[in-house]
């Protein structure tokens, strides 16, 4: 047993395994249908102590660090629950991590804790129309108005953003760039507040996604998260963990989509011999399986590390990149070894080929890792 894998995380995986084959997986079809996922599945997961992993127990979590969120989310993909699915159910890996280290205890017991418990459901909002990756120039405004902020923007492509009951938000307070961000915590009955329309997506069916609007959106001060024009300090200390994660959805669901193509190439015959008789289809599954080792136990170095202190920034984007290009050539050689049936709505790989384009485009486009490891690195001097 490796250091990683211990006793305790075994029993975490395998506790999240059971989960996902009794509630997740099942209802899969009909989520993607309806396009979100029911919240009654926040609170189920929740008693079963599985969905605040990584989260301190004395706000609320259920204990554990870095690795054990990955150890967990490994086990949540690799059983069969869809990468929309798990975006869509720990949004709150996102959008309490910013409250949480404001230190803001007031905001703890009204926003953390009830989000822990599966009470609440929450979404982070950064991204607009014209500021995706360039964090430094949104364009969303918070001007104090004596005990309130008032909101005027939008934001796009928030993940849960339809049910949230809550958005962490990201709002210039002060001037220009980088220096002028602030969050605030605003609740979804706030006046001026609107969900202006649910997006469709390609991918991710199951994981409603919003624009939202703000239009004189009065916020009480005492919702703002740390200190004014302190936001982006904030948002940068989640990018880590978030893209940790991100490989973990990578290299995890190309796991999935392996065992699934195993299955299948032993079970289908073509000329009197199953699939994976022939040479050129042993090839494949090694390559999948030569890939998916490599990107996974990158990424769990990069974890431990992570969890013991270590600055890994630039690492972390070498691990997403490597995992993003590892699950992109494990899919689409499992759509291929699936044949006919890949391209069926009704097989499983089909929904993996089109979920997985997201990764690398979320939590940080592969260009932008790329880049950003270049300067960390210090390769640009």
């Amino acid at each position: 047993m490796s250091m990683i894998e211990t006793a305790e995380r075994t029993a975490l995986a395998a506790a999240m395994r059971q989960f996902v084959s009794r509630e997740i997986f099942p209802n899969l079809p009909g989520w993607e249908r309806d396009g979100q996922i029911p919240r009654e599945v926040h609170r189920e997961i929740a008693k079963a102590g599985l969905f605040a992993v990584g989260f301190a127990e004395d706000i609320g979590g259920d204990g554990g660090d870095t690795l054990d969120m990955v150890i967990a989310t490994e086990a949540f993909l690799e059983a069969g629950g869809s990468s929309g699915a798990h975006a869509a159910l720990f949004t709150h890996g996102i959008a309490l991590p910013h409250i949480i280290a404001s230190g803001d205890q007031d905001l703890i017991e009204r926003f953390v804790r009830p989000a822990l418990a599966g009470e609440r459901v929450c979404s982070l909002g950064i991204t607009e129309p014209d500021a995706g990756s360039d964090v430094a120039h949104l364009r969303t405004t918070a001007v104090r108005d004596g005990d309130d902020y008032v909101v005027n923007g939008a934001k796009m492509f928030i993940t849960s953003g339809i049910r949230a009951d809550f958005v962490t938000t990201a709002v210039r307070t002060g001037g220009p760039g980088a220096s002028g961000i602030s969050l605030l915590v605003i609740e979804r009955d706030t006046p001026g507040f609107t969900v202006s329309r649910k997006l469709d997506k390609m991918g991710w069916l199951c994981s409603d996604t919003a624009e939202l609007s703000f239009v004189d959106c009065r916020v009480p001060a005492r919702n703002l998260v740390g200190a004014e024009n302190g936001g982006f300090q904030l948002i940068g200390q989640v990018f880590v963990p978030e893209r940790i994660i991100a490989a973990v959805h990578a290299y995890s669901v190309a796991q999935r989509c392996l065992d699934i193509s195993l299955e299948y190439t032993r079970q289908r015959e073509t000329f009197g011999k199953p699939l994976i008789a022939r040479q050129v289809v042993q090839h494949k599954l090694v390559q999948m399986r030569q890939r998916i080792e490599l990107s996974r136990a990158y990424t769990r170095e990069v974890a431990r590390r992570h969890a013991a202190g270590e600055f890994v920034a630039g690492e972390v984007c070498l691990a997403k990149n490597a995992a993003v290009e590892t699950c992109k050539y494990v899919v689409d050689e499992a759509v291929q070894l699936h044949g006919g049936m890949g391209y069926m709505r009704e097989s499983e790989v089909e929904r993996h080929y089109r979920d997985t384009r997201i990764l690398g485009i979320g939590a940080g486009a592969t260009e932008v890792m790329t880049d950003l490891a270049a300067k960390i690195f210090g390769y640009g001097r």
